[in-house]
């Protein structure tokens, strides 16, 4: 089969390797779409991955075209959604229900490979069948969208919280739409990308800005999400939470970058400062959403690739073009 491998730091190749062979309860998947995200560019710059090479993609969906031994839960010709988390399900974090932090974490497309392939293998319970209204070319947003899920369990929101998110790329924009559906009274957005402010208007922001000074607001924001892991963008932020507020770290940094917090500060106003690692019992939930139309994949998806053009689409992403790229093998 044909897949995308990232052989080193600042290296990535499309060639032909071995098909998957499933093992008792795993599954092969022919991948639909898959799509690019930041972690993808952390592999490529040498972080996240234990080990290259690696096959890259820990967003994808598709159909079965193989079952292992045991599996009886799906059937060859289901339509599916891959959560790529892969927990040991035997350490301290596993056992009290955090398998997000689990000391084991694996992930398909990080550690195992991943769906920007012609076909990928996963363990049957991580698949979650889609009903047949769904494209399954679309079905790649399920994953970014269980990640915003879990940040909202996180932040565990209030009525009528007025919430300032930096970054309006797909997942600022999936915030934007999860913050309108769990009851905040206003929604603002930033980035510095006038097309994608024009999306967020699109999507139903309250207010679109460059910078939080042209929106004015003295008393700051009940809830800052940084949606860009930009130093920058991180030490605004902390500056901008409400007295009681939160700030929820919610971007993807690098491992060097740091940002300046104010104890007395946080003390004083009883500010939060918290995170969200990737998916926590939010996949299924993450499904059903987007099975309502949660999300407009028309206005998600900017850019559909081919699989052979895996590099070029990095190469996008990296400058920030667009919204959520996908390939398509």
């Amino acid at each position: 089969m044909r897949a995308a491998i990232i052989e080193a730091p600042g290296k990535v190749s499309v060639t032909t390797v071995p098909d998957p062979t499933p093992g008792p309860r795993d599954v092969v998947v022919a991948v639909a779409s898959c799509g690019l995200c930041g972690t993808d560019l952390h592999i490529l710059q040498g972080e996240f991955a234990p080990t290259l090479p690696i096959v890259p993609g820990h967003e994808f969906a598709g159909e079965i075209v193989e079952i292992g031994s045991d599996v009886t839960e799906l059937a060859v010709g289901d339509k599916v959604a891959v959560d790529p988390s892969l927990y040991c399900h035997e350490c301290h974090y596993c056992r009290i229900g955090r398998g997000n932090l689990c000391e084991r974490w694996n992930a398909i497309g990080v550690s195992k490979p991943g769906g920007a392939a012609q076909f990928a293998v996963a363990p049957v319970a991580n698949c979650v069948r889609l009903p047949d209204h769904i494209d399954v070319k679309d079905a790649a947003l399920i994953e970014p969208l269980s990640c915003a899920v879990r940040g909202y369990d996180v932040l565990r929101s209030t009525l009528g919280a007025e919430v300032l998110i930096y970054g309006s790329g797909t997942m600022g924009l999936m915030m934007l739409e999860l913050a309108k559906r769990t009851g905040a009274a206003s929604v603002d957005i930033l980035d510095i990308n006038p097309e994608r402010l024009a999306t967020a208007s699109t999507l139903g922001v309250s207010r679109a800005a460059a910078t939080a000074e042209e929106l004015d607001t003295p008393r700051g924001w009940d809830v800052v999400i940084d949606a860009t892991g930009n130093a920058g963008a991180i030490q605004d932020g902390l500056g901008r939470v409400a007295k009681g507020g939160t700030f929820l770290q919610f971007g993807v940094a690098d491992y060097a970058t740091t940002a300046v917090i104010e104890p007395y500060r946080i003390y004083n106003q009883e500010i939060t400062i918290t995170g969200s690692m990737a998916v926590l019992h939010s996949y299924e939930r993450a499904a059903a959403l987007f099975a309502s139309g949660v999300l407009d994949p028309a206005v998600f998806i900017s850019d559909r690739m081919p699989l052979e053009s895996y590099p070029e689409a990095l190469d996008r992403f990296k400058a920030g073009q667009g919204r959520k790229i996908v390939v398509e093998p």
